[in-house]
């Protein structure tokens, strides 16, 4: 392809808002514009090389026997409504009403129609197990767009569904599909890890996700290299040295703490209270119940852990007037001693401790001498956020925390949504019984930026030669000169016929403008050819990741080409 003909609109400031290399560096090269607050248009280049990762994605898919569909983007509110997924998706979901006031909704990912599907066609055991999957758009009304295609409002996904008749099945399923994934990363050139993670609102018994460690990342994964363990922090846990409690009194104790509304406030003098002696009572509103959850005072909430300890499709944090309504004060002075008829959840780290401060459930004042588990029955459970320099449950080694971005994310849905979209198909036995189902999703524009977060440095992008919009940029550096046109025209006619994507350069600009273009453009290979040079009877060879620039003769070009050609017939 000829520069000339391209719409590469290139510039040489990012904008304003633009705060991750990807998105500065995916606008700056012309890949893509927006539209408004998460809505991109996609350019040509990016159309390239997410052509590419589409490839590279359907034959992964077909190789596990993955089959494409095409699905609605539109999808009806009581298909939604069977799954209990129209009011558990809450204000992320884009709902609307057609003509004649039927509610409908932009889909971000497709269970129930997929589903639904299974539970209209498959009768029989012996019909599975069934991959599907497809390439589509999905919408998100995400409340804080930022980051260039990282948070957005519009995408496209490739989900994939797998229909099994028992677990056995679904646990094969889900590896075929795990290895499917790691094939898929790594022939678009992606370094990246697996992490177990929360199931949230896609429901099942577990996930994992495959993540690039960046630091536009916007989760957190808690990890070991040496012992091999991983999670999202959301899901994490670790192992923290015991506490030596004093001995205080045989019952719980109330005394003034007038003006104390934070943690912090009781480590003050007069109080002198260590956060780790607190007990940090937190209020949610979860499925329209009120729950108390209770972790040591230094210690954060992950509210992924409160929701999934306590069953939730819906929940926030209480409002000041509930809290005061069920327990008599407002938060800085709550706590568990006394309370009857709400669910208590307990994180494990207060689980055998003693002579903890925690609130009286009277403004102004606090509890000493409270025993969890004596004066309060708490269900004991995991909702504390894992911190850097804890051991790990596997190994028990230190462990890392560090930012990152989601690529893909596969989940063993089990039973979730054929129990209630009544899938089922007859088992061998002649009895009914629910489809074992799996789904996997891979963010399609987020490999593209992912891809741009690893690879890169001041000058522009550096792509990998599988997902590259072009493998090599060929620049006559003096477009004008019959000896470098001829040589640039017989080079890029070899280099085609070799299966090798080439952008020539051919506009009439300084050989400076077009270097700094090709740098930011990032093409693996740039070939530039010159007056200098050609005398020699060679031209200037540079690959981008490399500042070394070679002289090569046009036979050895040759042979470079046929490399080239192989490389790009096999996508890496």
């Amino acid at each position: 392809m000829r520069y000339s003909q391209m719409f590469i609109p290139t510039l040489k400031e990012a904008p304003a808002d633009a705060q991750v290399p990807s998105h500065k560096l995916l606008v700056r090269a012309g890949f893509i514009r927006q539209l408004s607050a998460g809505i991109y248009s996609v350019l040509p280049l990016a159309q390239r090389s997410l052509n590419k990762i589409q490839a590279i994605i359907r034959d992964e898919m077909n190789a596990i026997g993955g089959q494409e569909f095409h699905l609605p983007a539109l999808s009806p509110r009581e298909l939604w409504e069977e799954s209990g997924r129209w009011t558990g998706m809450g204000e992320n979901m884009f709902r609307l009403k057609d003509r004649k006031g039927a509610d409908l909704c932009l889909a971000m990912t497709h269970e129930e129609v997929f589903t639904a599907i299974a539970r209209g066609e498959v009768r029989s055991y012996k019909q599975l197990p069934q991959f599907w999957y497809q390439i589509q758009t999905k919408f998100r009304d995400e409340p804080r767009p930022k980051s260039g295609l990282l948070r957005v409002r519009q995408f496209t996904m490739k989900d994939s569904y797998s229909f099994d008749f028992d677990w056995e099945g679904l646990d094969r399923s889900y590896e075929a599909h795990r290895h499917a994934y790691e094939r898929i990363f790594e022939r678009c050139g992606l370094t990246f890890v697996q992490v177990d993670a929360d199931t949230g609102a896609m429901g099942g018994k577990a996930s994992t996700e495959f993540m690039v460690k960046t630091d536009a990342g916007e989760d957190l994964i808690a990890f070991n290299v040496e012992s091999g363990y991983a999670a999202n922090v959301e899901k994490a846990t670790s192992v923290i040295p015991a506490e030596e409690d004093e001995t205080g009194p045989e019952k719980p104790e109330k005394f003034p703490t007038p003006g104390v509304r934070t943690i912090e406030d009781l480590e003050q003098p007069p109080f002198e209270v260590s956060a780790k002696r607190q007990i940090k009572t937190l209020v949610y509103m979860v499925n329209g119940n009120l729950v108390l959850a209770l972790l040591r005072g230094d210690h954060e909430l992950v509210e992924a852990k409160l929701a999934a300890a306590a069953g939730s499709t819906d929940h926030r944090p209480a409002h000041p007037e509930e809290i005061r309504s069920a327990l008599g004060a407002l938060p800085g002075s709550l706590g568990a001693v006394g309370v009857r008829g709400l669910k208590i959840l307990a994180d494990h780290a207060l689980q055998g401790r003693t002579n903890m401060v925690t609130g009286a459930n009277e403004d102004g004042f606090h509890l000493r001498g409270v025993v969890p588990g004596r004066d309060f029955t708490p269900e004991w459970v995991d909702l504390r956020l894992v911190k850097e320099g804890e051991l790990d449950p596997k190994g028990q080694r230190p462990l890392q925390v560090a930012k990152a971005l989601e690529l893909g994310h596969i989940f063993k849905l089990g039973l979730r949504y054929s129990q209630t979209m009544g899938a089922t198909v007859l088992g061998p036995d002649g009895k009914e019984s629910p489809i074992v189902m799996g789904s996997y999703g891979i963010g399609v524009e987020r490999i593209l930026a992912a891809s741009v977060e690893l690879h890169h440095d001041d000058d522009g992008i550096l792509w990998p030669m599988s997902i590259a919009p072009f493998q090599v940029a060929l620049l006559p550096l003096q477009p004008n000169d019959p000896q470098v046109k001829e040589t640039t025209e017989k080079l890029y006619q070899q280099l085609t016929a070799a299966g090798v994507e080439v952008l020539l350069d051919d506009r009439d600009e300084r050989p400076g403008v077009k270097f700094k273009d090709a740098d930011l453009i990032g093409l693996p290979v740039r070939v530039a050819v010159g007056k200098k040079a050609l005398a020699q009877g060679k031209v200037e060879w540079k690959k981008r990741d490399s500042k070394e620039i070679e002289l090569k003769s046009l036979d050895d070009l040759q042979r470079e080409f046929a490399v080239l050609g192989a490389l790009a017939g096999r996508g890496r």
